[in-house]
């Protein structure tokens, strides 16, 4: 049996607890922790020196790496990105490949465990899933899976606690998938496939799980959309703001389709043209949207070629707040304690750091409270935002390292976000040795773990 790095010290330290103490009471996890953070990682080494997939763990009350990890070898060929169950008692994470010896997987982790329970192997691969509110089912959008005498492109429905796929829903081109607050339908969001409706492409169908089984559980929203990419639900579930990509993915006009969720079958309303959109959330009655603009002669070198779209209240009548941030596809937005919105993109304008400029990747951070814009010095992609709840923490998987970012910290200084400085006693950044793609909590911020 393959043993890692880790595995190794923690079969030393175990050995010897129990000859100085005579034994020790079943830790409430296998690594003993309470409250965890999971990152993924596919080039996580072992004692030979060779690498496996893995999930590392880190001790998320002290920002400290475990001995212990997850060894994924044997279930998934690589780790990526991740979702976690609404219990936080399951992780899945999706395993992708470009080798045509292996397959697309999804590997679901037992958190208490901490090891993989089972796996299930999809027809293509994903960038969009979630575990739906009966902590038990799966669904994810798969573009490429072949359809039998239909267009390729289907939402999956998979079974965690038998891992297996129960269902697979014919959508042509599904590429993601957006659960309404109440998990009573599902948008299914197509931004390659030709809209029946009018002439432009990109549609977007719901689906209701509780017709899954009739063999019917699909409506086609009524409407006209240009390359839509994403879709942001309203509190009530009433409305849904879908992200037209437009420019940015080969379309023709970016902008916000209002969706009438009430209506039979739901039916976009009014669209709202903006500078750019492929991602966005509500947040404390806001509406922020991301994206960048495509446009001739400008030097993202020097200047911040992303756009953030603020409608303050969610009122898309109104005159939103434009603010600069960093440039590249943006497809992670997240919350963060004391203000700071986290937005991450992909394939962005890296700026080396020099004696004169501290550089930056693909991360922005927003002041919402100021609408003022920080960078951080790091290059790279951003693959992964955690905050840590409970704490004024946020962890940032940015180009394959782990960053932890104290959001208690005076931001106010050149813009520039600076990571958590090390602690006295050594804690306050993981290193991760490999390459970390994606981080997500494994525990609830009070230690507990709701298991099934």
């Amino acid at each position: 049996m393959k043993r890692t790095l880790s595995s190794f010290f923690v079969f030393i330290l175990l050995a010897t607890g129990l000859v100085s103490c005579g034994g020790s009471s079943k830790p409430p996890t296998a690594s003993g922790l309470t409250y965890r953070a999971f990152v993924s990682n596919p080039l996580n080494p072992t004692v030979g020196g060779t690498v496996f997939p893995g999930l590392n763990i880190v001790d998320a009350t002290k920002d400290v790496l475990s001995a212990f990890d997850v060894d994924l070898s044997g279930t998934a060929s690589s780790a990526g990105f991740m979702v976690g169950s609404p219990k936080r008692d399951r992780t899945v994470v999706f395993s992708p490949t470009t080798d045509v010896s292996q397959t697309n997987t999804l590997a679901i982790i037992d958190n208490a465990k901490e090891n993989a329970s089972g796996s299930v192997t999809l027809p293509g691969p994903t960038e969009s899933m979630f575990v739906w509110t009966d902590d038990t089912t799966l669904f994810t959008a798969v573009p490429t899976a072949p359809v039998t005498g239909q267009a390729a492109g289907a939402v999956l429905e998979i079974n965690l606690s038998s891992n297996s796929l129960t269902a697979t829903i014919p959508i042509a081109g599904a590429h993601f998938v957006v659960p309404a607050p109440s998990g009573n339908e599902i948008l299914a969001i197509s931004d390659t496939a030709p809209n029946s409706l009018c002439p432009t492409f990109g549609e977007v169908t719901m689906i209701a799980p509780s017709l899954i089984s009739t063999g019917n559980p699909i409506t086609l929203v009524n409407g006209c959309f240009d390359k839509p990419v994403w879709a942001i639900f309203s509190s009530d579930g009433s409305t849904a703001y879908v992200l037209n990509c437009g420019p940015e993915c080969g379309g023709t006009t970016a902008s916000i389709a209002v969706v009438d969720m009430t209506q039979t079958p739901p039916a976009v309303t009014s669209t709202v043209p903006v500078a750019a959109a492929t991602y966005g959330i509500l947040s404390g009655g806001n509406l922020y949207v991301a994206g960048t603009p495509v446009a001739s002669g400008t030097n993202c070198q020097t200047d911040l070629c992303g756009v953030l779209t603020v409608f303050p209240g969610a009122d898309l009548t109104a005159t939103p707040v434009t603010v600069a941030i960093t440039d590249g596809y943006h497809n992670r937005m997240v919350q963060g304690p004391n203000n700071q919105l986290f937005i991450g993109s992909r394939n962005c304008t890296n700026v080396p750091a020099t004696s004169s400029t501290p550089g930056r990747g693909c991360l922005s951070v927003i002041n919402t409270a100021a609408n003022a814009a920080y960078t951080a010095p790091q290059n790279g992609d951003v693959t992964g935002i955690q905050p840590i709840d409970g704490r004024p923490v946020v962890y940032v998987c940015e180009g394959g390292a782990l960053q932890i970012y104290d959001t208690n910290f005076d931001l106010e200084a050149g813009h520039q976000l600076q990571v958590q400085p090390t602690r006295s006693d050594g804690s306050g950044q993981v290193g991760i040795t490999g390459q970390a793609i994606d981080v997500i909590l494994a525990d609830f911020p009070n230690g507990s773990l709701i298991t099934k």
